[in-house]
């Protein structure tokens, strides 16, 4: 896959497990950015105790972007191995990454360095989220779905449901 030489285009990488509207805050501001923003849904968790599936996570990222403004200008696609190589190969001139507090900051700090290492052609953009997604992570949703708590509002109302029936099924 390459890209339009014309065309600016942005990488964001992420597990979105599930993506919620702190995601979708990150997209939209990329997308004011850049032509087209790559959502690529790692398919591996790195540590971390998925909910749902990669093929799941991409199909509920696909449902979350296909009603923003800029539909057309976002892809989504699924992603395994480093996160500089793939940048290279979609074409991508920025990784975009998130920060929400200082505590976000080193982490994300030294991957952009290794990321450069890897792919000095490539720059990473920090975004924030909206103010009033600052405190939200995919950890927290998970957490309260499965307390019983209300998390809609938190992730985009398409896939509210998908989170919900996931939980149940969980506690089978």
């Amino acid at each position: 896959m390459s890209a339009d030489s014309t065309k600016r285009t942005a990488l964001y990488p992420g597990t979105f497990d599930p993506v919620t509207n702190g995601h979708l805050s990150l997209i939209e501001r990329a997308v004011h950015i850049f032509d087209k923003v790559v959502v690529a849904v790692a398919q591996r968790t790195a540590g971390k105790t998925s909910m749902f599936t990669s093929e799941e996570r991409v199909e509920l990222m696909k449902r979350a972007v296909g009603n923003l403004p800029h539909a057309s200008r976002i892809e989504v696609i699924p992603f395994e191995g480093l996160t500089a190589a793939l940048a290279v190969k979609v074409g991508a001139h920025a990784i975009v990454r998130g920060l929400r507090a200082v505590s976000d900051f080193e982490y994300e700090f030294q991957m952009a360095l290794m990321n450069r290492r890897m792919a000095h052609e490539v720059e990473t953009v920090f975004l924030m989220p909206a103010l009033s997604w600052v405190y939200l992570s995919s950890s927290m949703v998970k957490d309260v779905a499965r307390h019983g708590g209300d998390i809609s509002g938190l992730v985009p109302d398409t896939i509210v449901d998908s989170i919900t029936a996931k939980v149940k099924a969980e506690s089978k």
